[in-house]
């Protein structure tokens, strides 16, 4: 049973976020704007919330300042996606040079930051955020050991996002919009349903969770901060392609793929990976490996918004 646990465990360092980045590209993309800026905007995210953990651990510690840097990595997402944002709905500019170039800007501004406010392009922060057992919830069988033992509150961040997003996406007036947007905005328009602004929420709210899950992706694997998400942003993009654009099916295929990078960089603690006769460099290519053969299997059965990527012009009706 140690062994399941600790493989649950390390799966929720790897698939929380994951999910947060994945649901907020379902949220650009069913508004009908293409968000591949996910991994620049992580990468903005955990850059500027390490920072301020970096500089205020002297003067506080523990959750509150976790709690306080999740907020600062939202805000940074935020505000960042607005650039991509502008470029797609106001300037009708391709979405997809859009995102690239949000993503080649993004860690080559942390690093020259970086080095202008201390000389070296790695942030140092000492993890004070980890939860050894959560007092009371620790003790339940079975279900203490697997979520509130050996863990991070943002784990539990992660999971409010995936049921809020479940709630907002599928059973309000705002996901109902935001969904007819991404559809058919031609006839959103008509019954009075601002595209431009419902593009511009479902753009921001990517930013939001993509800047948190740079933060979420970076705290519980590193004690530093390098001016890379190693590709998560990109991995959150086959997790939402694979998820179908669906909350439940982004929830399940962001645990799949946390399973995979957990066996491809926790093997050395699972007896019966470690005994195989395969090479360090196989295991870490196991994720991307299942990202191509995933992604080969479901790519015939897509069933992406169909306003995805294309501007919206009032005037084309």
């Amino acid at each position: 049973m140690d062994i399941f646990y600790f493989i649950v465990q390390q799966t929720m360092f790897f698939a929380i976020p994951l999910l947060i980045v994945a649901l907020g590209g379902m949220f650009a993309e069913r508004s009908g704007v293409v968000n591949i800026a996910l991994e620049g905007i992580m990468v903005m995210g955990a850059f500027t919330s390490i920072f301020f953990i970096h500089f205020m651990q002297d003067k506080m510690s523990g959750q509150l300042l976790l709690i306080l840097a999740v907020l600062v990595a939202g805000l940074t997402g935020g505000i960042f996606s607005l650039l991509h944002a502008f470029a797609s709905i106001n300037l009708k500019a391709d979405q997809t040079i859009s995102g690239t170039a949000l993503n080649m800007f993004a860690p080559a501004f942390a690093i020259f930051t970086a080095r202008m406010i201390q000389t070296v392009q790695q942030v140092q922060f000492t993890d004070t955020f980890f939860i050894s057992k959560v007092p009371v919830l620790g003790s339940i069988p079975v279900i203490g050991p697997l979520l509130f033992r050996n863990c991070y509150i943002t784990t539990y961040i992660g999971i409010g996002i995936a049921i809020a997003a479940e709630i907002v996406i599928n059973h309000t007036r705002f996901g109902l919009r935001l969904r007819s947007c991404g559809e058919h905005p031609q006839a959103a328009d008509s019954v009075g349903i601002n595209v431009y602004k419902i593009r511009y929420a479902g753009v921001v709210i990517s930013g939001v969770l993509a800047g948190i899950g740079g933060l979420v992706f970076v705290v519980p694997t590193s004690t530093n901060f390098n001016a890379t998400v190693a590709g998560y942003g990109f991995l959150a993009l086959a997790v939402l392609i694979f998820g179908q654009w669906r909350t439940k099916r982004i929830i399940f295929a962001a645990f799949f793929f946390g399973i995979m990078k957990t066996f491809a960089s926790a093997y050395s603690g699972i007896p019966f990976l470690k005994g195989l006769p395969i090479s360090n460099e196989v295991y870490k290519m196991i994720p991307y490996i299942a990202t191509l053969v995933i992604l080969t299997i479901s790519s015939k059965s897509s069933q992406a918004p169909r306003a995805e990527g294309i501007p919206y012009d009032k005037g084309s009706r």
